[in-house]
Order: structure tokens, then sequence, then C-alpha cells
């Protein structure tokens, strides 16, 4: 199989980039330096059609555009990525919709990620901090082997850090909350007790956190699927 080359998969991106996307990131509040434009599908098809390529990746990554980032995420071989390498992309971070996507789809399926999501919630910089809770979310749904255990020693961190007020944070306090709440019918107990607890605390991120937790945790529809 042929390789790709860097300089060839952004001439790729250029074409198929629409300015109109990119001039419209903003409002879903994705403000960055470069953005082509790409749509999702497009990325995920060529994502594809190049296939793992761990270096390629890393070419990608360092362009600093917007889409050639998410494509990065998306081609990378986790089982190549090492803790530095997660530390140097974190810290590139520069929207929540490429730290989503390097959570999501690439560092939740590296050798040990756990250690990375506590670690990053004691972060300052908005970013790094939401990936530490955006791989607990991504963890909750992906790692279908690992014990409740594991997703019980997030309970103490999500609740620690649901007064933080800044936008990108609280939502994936929220995000991680409900994800592991969903999991199986002893964590949802478990994570609606720790809303109760959030609720208690009286600030406006973490009421608004709890509510929303609230809200789909006891919802008809996930206590049916945690009986079933």
């Amino acid at each position: 199989m042929a390789r790709w080359t860097c300089e060839e998969v952004v001439k790729r991106l250029r074409s198929l980039g629409d300015p109109r996307a990119a001039e419209g990131a903003a409002r879903f509040g994705i403000r960055v330096s470069s953005i082509l434009g790409v749509s999702a599908p497009n990325l995920r098809r060529l994502a594809r059609e190049i296939g793992k390529d761990h270096a390629l990746a890393g070419r990608l990554w360092t362009t600093g555009i917007y889409d050639a980032r998410v494509l990065a995420a998306l081609i990378d071989d986790p089982a190549r990525v090492t803790p530095r390498q997660m530390e140097r992309w974190a810290g590139d971070f520069d929207s929540w919709a490429v730290c989503d996507a390097a959570c999501c789809c690439l560092f939740d399926k590296t050798p040990d990620p756990w250690d990375k999501a506590i670690a990053w919630t004691g972060r300052k910089p908005e970013y790094v901090k939401r990936a530490g809770f955006v791989l607990m979310a991504a963890l909750a749904v992906h790692d279908k082997k690992a014990p409740d255990e594991r997703f019980e020693a997030f309970f103490p961190l999500i609740m620690r850090h649901a007064a933080d007020e800044r936008n990108f944070v609280k939502k994936a306090v929220n995000w991680a909350l409900r994800q592991i709440g969903k999991r199986n019918a002893r964590l949802n107990k478990l994570a609606i007790r720790t809303v109760q607890d959030i609720r208690r605390t009286g600030s406006k991120a973490a009421k608004w956190i709890a509510a929303d937790a609230l809200r789909e945790l006891t919802s008809d529809r996930v206590q049916a699927r945690l009986k079933r």
C-alpha cells in the first residue's frame, strides 16, 4: 500500500474544505487560527482511505491545522501512542473539538489512559482539564471490561471540580457523570448520589451539572435500559 505524505493529505484536505463551514465553526465554539472546514463525514472517509499511520499522524498534528489534527486522531495507532505524546498533544489543544477527537477516537484506546484521565482533571488549562473528563466519558462508553471500581474512583474528582464555571470544563464534568451513570444500575445509583452531593455545593456550575445529569440519569429511558 502506498504511503501518503503530509503534503498530499493537506492538499486533499484543502480540496475538501468549505470556507463557509470554516467561517461558521466559531458559532459552535471552535475558534482556532487555522481551519479548512472539512466535514466530519469527509474526514472519516479520508481516514479510512489512509488507514492507520502513526508517523503521518504526528506530522499532520504539527501542521496546526484544525482539520489535520482531527484526522491525525483518527489515523494514529493507539498502540504506538506514548504518555509523552499524549501530554504534547494535550498541550496543543485549542478547541473542545480537537480535544474530544483526540480523547474519544485515540487516547481512550491507548495502553493506559486512566492515569491521564485523573491527572488532567487537576490541570489549569481549560482544554487539558476538559480532556480528563472527556476521557472518563469515553472510557465509560468504550471500555466494556473495566470494573466498576475504576469508575467509582472518578466520582470524587467529578465532585471536586463541579464548581469550575468554565463552559467547556463544566460540560465535560457533566458528560463524564452521565456516561458513567448510564453504564450499569450500580454505577447509576452512585452517580445519582454524587449528583445530590454536587447540588448541595451551591455553585452555579454545580447546580447546572446536577440538574442536567439528574434529568437523564433518572429518565424512564435510561432506567428501563438499565433494568433490561
